[in-house]
C-alpha cells in the first residue's frame, strides 16, 4: 500500500475540493503519528501494534479517532499482554474533526497559531503544512507526547515549536503573540493565559468540558472576548494536569447499581443513555458539571446510573414500557436535575446552550446567554 494514495483518499473524504486544508491532509502521513494504538475489546483495552502496512494503513487513514493512551500507559510503551484500566487520556483525533476545528478558527495564511493539545502531533502537522513551521506553536501537558510528536514531525520535515506546558496555567509566550488559538482538549472555562496570549481581534476555538459545545470568541481591546456557542458539535477529552484523570467515583458508580436510595420515585420520562444524548448531556454538563454515567440495555430492562464526586447518585430502571423507578441519594438529586432539563426541552422545543452568546472576561470567567437563559462557567 502507498501512504500517499491513502492520504489523498482521506483528504477527499474529509475536505471540500476547494478547501485550503485539502493539501495538508493529502501531504501528511498520518500513520507516522499512530504507530500503535488501543482498541476496546469487550470490557478491556487491547494493544494494536500492526506488523505491516496492510494492518496499519486502513486504521491510520480512516476518519476515526485512535486511542493512544489509557490511564498513564501510552500504546508506544505497552506490551501485547498489557491491558490498562481507566479512561482514555490521549488520542489521534479523527481528521475531519481536526479540520473542522481549524475551519471554525477562520485561519488566514499569515496567522500565528497556538495548537493546544498536541496529542499525536497529527493536527500540528496539518497546521505546519498550511502555515509553515515558524507560525505554529503546539503545547501539551504530557512530556512524552511532546517529545514523540516533535520527533515524528521532524521525520517528515516539519519543525514547529512543540513544548510541554499545562495549558490551563500561564503560557510562556509574549502577550498578544497569537492570531488564533485552537484547542483539541476541553476546558470548563477559557484559561486566562489564553486571552493574554491572544492578540486583539484574535480568535479562539475550544470545547466546554463535559459537553459537546464548541465555543468560538474574538478578543476585544479591553482584554475580554465575545463570541458564541456554535451549532456544530465536537467532543474532546478534558484538559488534565497530571498523568491521569482523578477517579473519585469508581466505587460509587459500582455501588449505585445496587443500593437503595433515600428517595424512591417514578419518573414521567423514559430512561435515557445520557452520555450519548449529546444535547441533553451538554445541558447537564453546563448545569451540573462533573457527573459520570453508566447505561445498560438488555432489550428488556434499561438502567441508567449517574454519580458525582460530591456523593450524589441516581439510578433509573425501566422494564418494558413501564415508567422508570428512580433511586437517589447523597446531597443532590441528580435525576431530578435531568428531568427538569427534559421538562424545559418539552416546554420550549429546544435546549438553550447551543447557539448561545458568550462573553469571556479578562479573568477567564465565561458567561453564556440565550433569551432569558443564563449560565456562568
Amino acid at each position: 500500500m502507498i501512504w500517499e494514495t491513502c492520504a489523498a483518499d482521506l483528504a477527499t473524504r474529509v475536505t471540500h475540493r476547494s478547501s485550503r486544508w485539502r493539501g495538508p491532509v493529502a501531504r501528511t502521513p498520518r500513520h507516522v503519528f499512530v504507530p500503535t494504538w488501543w482498541e476496546a475489546d469487550g470490557d478491556r483495552w487491547q494493544l494494536r501494534d500492526p506488523a505491516n502496512e496492510t494492518q496499519w494503513y486502513p486504521a491510520a487513514y480512516a476518519d476515526r479517532s485512535l486511542i493512544t493512551r489509557v490511564g498513564d500507559l501510552h500504546a508506544d510503551r505497552a506490551k501485547p499482554d498489557h491491558h490498562p484500566t481507566g479512561r482514555p487520556t490521549s488520542s489521534a483525533t479523527l481528521p475531519s474533526l481536526v479540520v473542522s476545528m481549524f475551519q471554525h478558527a477562520r485561519i488566514g495564511d499569515s496567522d500565528e497559531l497556538l495548537d493546544v493539545g498536541t496529542g499525536s502531533g497529527y493536527g500540528t502537522a496539518l497546521a505546519a503544512h498550511r502555515l509553515g513551521d515558524e507560525a505554529v506553536t503546539s503545547i501539551d501537558v504530557d512530556p512524552y507526547l511532546v517529545d514523540a510528536a516533535r520527533d515524528r514531525l521532524a521525520t517528515i520535515g516539519l519543525h514547529p515549536t512543540v513544548e510541554s506546558v499545562d495549558a490551563t496555567g500561564p503560557l510562556p509566550v509574549k502577550p498578544g503573540k497569537f492570531d488564533r488559538i485552537v484547542a483539541t482538549v476541553a476546558v470548563r472555562s477559557v484559561p486566562q493565559g489564553w486571552l493574554t496570549a491572544l492578540c486583539t481581534g484574535g480568535r479562539l476555538v475550544t470545547t466546554i468540558a463535559g459537553t459537546s459545545l464548541i465555543l468560538t470568541a474574538e478578543k476585544r481591546a479591553d482584554g475580554a472576548a465575545v463570541g458564541r456557542i456554535e451549532w456544530d458539535r465536537a467532543g474532546f477529552m478534558p484538559a488534565r494536569h497530571g498523568d491521569d484523570y482523578p477517579s473519585a467515583v469508581a466505587g460509587l458508580l459500582a455501588a449505585a447499581h445496587e443500593i437503595d436510595g433515600d428517595d424512591v420515585t417514578t419518573s414521567p420520562y423514559p430512561v435515557v443513555d445520557v452520555a450519548n444524548a449529546w444535547d441533553l448531556d451538554s445541558m447537564l454538563g453546563i448545569t451540573a458539571p462533573g457527573i459520570e454515567h453508566a447505561y445498560q440495555d438488555d432489550g428488556y430492562r434499561r438502567t441508567a446510573v449517574m454519580v458525582h464526586a460530591d456523593g450524589s447518585w441516581a439510578r433509573a430502571v425501566a422494564v418494558g414500557d413501564e415508567r422508570p423507578v428512580v433511586h437517589q441519594g447523597g446531597p443532590r438529586r441528580l435525576w431530578d436535575v435531568l428531568d427538569e432539563l427534559r421538562a424545559y426541552w418539552l416546554e420550549h422545543g429546544e435546549l438553550p446552550a447551543r447557539g448561545a452568546r458568550a462573553l469571556i472576561t479578562p479573568e477567564g470567567v465565561t458567561r453564556l446567554a440565550r433569551g432569558k437563559w443564563r449560565a456562568v462557567l
